[in-house]
């Protein structure tokens, strides 16, 4: 039933556009949430993460991630097995996502070395994923009732989406603009500006390939204007709609993660 309510999402935006129209505003981020979160039933990478700091600096993290939907749009499970470097082997990244309004996400943290299972707490949700210049939300995205989003641009190429925060005492930004290809629906900027307007963090897509049919971003670039710092994430051996069972994203295989997980 998700792959035929997607089609027809699809082709109900393919007529609007062909008939001249514009989508509102809701239908595009919702869109553009399915494209960028949702593609297929379920999804495994390999991601090697790219850590450079203001002088030039690198560090490397890799890890092998798998996503499961409940619900296009809605729930999701994410399951991120850590392989290098050595002080970060084994640890494992969980999510049990949620869209109804009021309930936060559900995020734990296995950290071998300690053999100790964390709870992320709600707050932490925008804070640094594993030393890089991405936010733990950065990896399952941002629930979008948690923003007001307005279309501030059409171009030929591009809708760009002013997001807002609803409750901005729980957020270090002021608001972020999206722009999102018109013919795609693939988010290819995030700016992120901070309470005084300024901006201070950009995400940039800037790989996309066509793979099982589905439009995939394999190489993303998180810039900290701030610090002079930048995180790159490429994508590899992606691939869609495995079957993946329901028990891998469970609290029991924090510590002895699955086949699926290591493979």
């Amino acid at each position: 039933m998700k792959s035929v309510w997607k089609v027809a999402l699809f082709l109900g935006l393919a007529s609007q556009i062909a008939a001249g129209e514009k989508p509102d505003v809701q239908t595009i981020v919702n869109k553009a949430n399915v494209v960028a979160y949702y593609q297929g039933e379920d999804g495994k990478a390999t991601v090697k993460m790219t850590i450079t700091n203001k002088q030039g600096q690198e560090r490397t993290r890799e890890f092998n991630i798998l996503r499961k939907d409940v619900k296009d749009g809605g729930d999701q499970k994410y399951f991120v097995y850590f392989e290098r470097p050595a002080d970060v082997r084994k640890m494992v990244y969980m999510v049990d996502k949620h869209t109804e309004k009021g309930r936060d996400d559900d995020r734990w943290l296995y950290m071998p070395a300690l053999d100790l299972v964390k709870r992320i707490a709600a707050s932490d949700k925008r804070t640094s994923f594993v030393g890089s210049d991405f936010v733990y939300e950065d990896i399952s995205g941002r629930n979008l009732d948690e923003d007001t989003h307005e279309l501030i641009e059409t171009t030929d190429k591009l809708f760009v989406v002013k997001n807002v925060p609803k409750d901005p005492d729980t957020v270090e930004f002021g608001y972020y603009n999206v722009s999102i290809d018109r013919k795609t629906y693939v988010p290819l900027k995030m700016d992120f500006y901070d309470k005084k307007s300024k901006l201070y963090k950009t995400i940039e897509s800037t790989k996309i390939e066509e793979i099982q049919g589905f439009s995939t971003v394999v190489k993303s670039v998180v810039s900290n204007l701030e610090t002079g710092s930048k995180t790159e994430m490429e994508f590899n051996k992606v691939k869609y709609n495995l079957n993946l069972k329901d028990s891998i994203f469970t609290e029991r295989y924090l510590r002895r993660p699955p086949r699926e997980a290591i493979r």
